[in-house]
């Protein structure tokens, strides 16, 4: 098969950070607000009140200190909640496409490419800012790129699910290079109201050049050995949100329409999932655990994490085998591997092999096997 390589990552961080401290301090303000508006419900037995949250709370869940949102304000405002982002006008580039093009031009760089190189375009994330025009097209007309773009949703998958396809189509010649960016706002979609899940996400954008070796000039170039992808239908996290909503109204602002699952059996389900296609996926590449040096994972729990790379090694990970940035960008979605692998690569020496991997809601599991040239 004609090898074919990642040779340039990019990021875009958010210009606002959200510590713990500070996400506690508005959740409990709306916690007391609410206790204290609904105290005669609450004596009486017809609702339960509503317990504060903590930072040791956080961090002992999920490993997460602080997080980058688009906007701080209104989500930091007891009586909002919500980030206050306004709308753009349709001849104004969308707030997504804004930050693909922003990490876009770092892997665009990195890997030495420019627009008329690139054939194809793939907007990989959880959520999309509109179902039409695809944010992939808009990106592509942002950055002067000729040829084809179009959106994917494998939610926290995404990315990984990304790269395959766009290796698929440099492999099939239907692309020389192709853009995958991985655009998340999750702060839109998660419940600052809620407990159990208020801390979990950040906002950032992911990019990644994926083009045949023959043609990479970039300073540091991964060929992509192997990849599994692997879905299991679970609605243990799930989002209800969507066009569909409009035809009932008694539905409209209800707690399923934003971020919910069920974390134990999340955790108890997706570990072994996820510890199982990784290893399927390193012998698929003719290789062993011991042959990897770093495993950049999906960036959504610091527990899930430790308990997968012990399975897989048989002992706890050694400082940097798996990379971690969810504490400073909490659980990103689709684009917490990247992040990991953008941050986290340049310092191996050629011939390293690594894992990238992401898994989550649906479930979906992506895998991908790579060497560093």
């Amino acid at each position: 098969m004609k090898p074919v390589v990642i040779s340039g990552t990019g990021l875009f961080t958010p210009p606002h950070s959200i510590s713990n401290d500070e996400l506690v301090v508005a959740f409990n303000a709306y916690v007391e607000l609410h206790n204290q508006e609904n105290a005669a419900a609450i004596a009486a037995g017809e609702m339960t009140a509503l317990e504060p949250s903590s930072s040791a709370f956080i961090e002992k869940a999920s490993g997460i200190k602080s997080r980058y949102v688009m906007e701080k304000s209104g989500i930091l405002d007891p009586a909002h909640m919500t980030a206050r982002i306004a709308e753009r006008p349709d001849d104004q580039v969308s707030l997504q496409a804004e930050m693909c093009v922003a990490a876009a031009r770092e892997a665009m760089e990195r890997a030495g490419k420019g627009a008329p190189d690139i054939d194809m375009v793939l907007v990989a994330c959880s959520n999309m800012q509109r179902a039409y025009p695809a944010m992939a097209v808009e990106v592509q007309e942002a950055l002067g790129i000729d040829g084809f773009g179009f959106d994917m949703n494998v939610a926290c998958s995404s990315a990984t699910f990304g790269i395959a396809t766009a290796v698929d189509a440099v492999r099939g010649g239907r692309a020389r290079a192709v853009l995958v960016l991985n655009p998340e706002i999750t702060s839109g979609h998660l419940n600052f109201r809620d407990r159990d899940s208020h801390f979990i996400f950040g906002d950032a954008c992911t990019a990644i050049i994926i083009e045949a070796a023959d043609t990479a000039t970039g300073a540091h170039q991964w060929e992509i050995l192997d990849s599994q992808l692997k879905t299991s239908f679970s609605n243990n996290i799930r989002n209800n949100f969507g066009f569909m909503n409009r035809f009932d109204e008694a539905g409209v602002g209800q707690p399923d329409k934003l971020f919910r699952q069920q974390g134990r059996k999340v955790f108890k389900e997706v570990c072994p999932m996820a510890a199982e296609t990784i290893a399927n996926t390193i012998a698929a590449s003719g290789l062993t655990t011991a042959d990897v040096s770093r495993y950049w994972l999906h960036q959504a729990n610091l527990n899930m994490n430790l308990l997968i790379v012990r399975t897989l090694l048989g002992r706890d990970a050694e400082p940097g085998e798996a990379p971690v940035i969810l504490d400073s960008y909490a659980n990103t979605s689709s684009a917490g591997s990247i992040i990991a692998f953008h941050k986290y690569q340049d310092d191996l020496p050629a011939g390293s092999n690594g894992v990238i991997c992401s898994f989550g809601a649906g479930y979906s599991i992506g895998c991908v096997v790579v060497r560093k040239k």
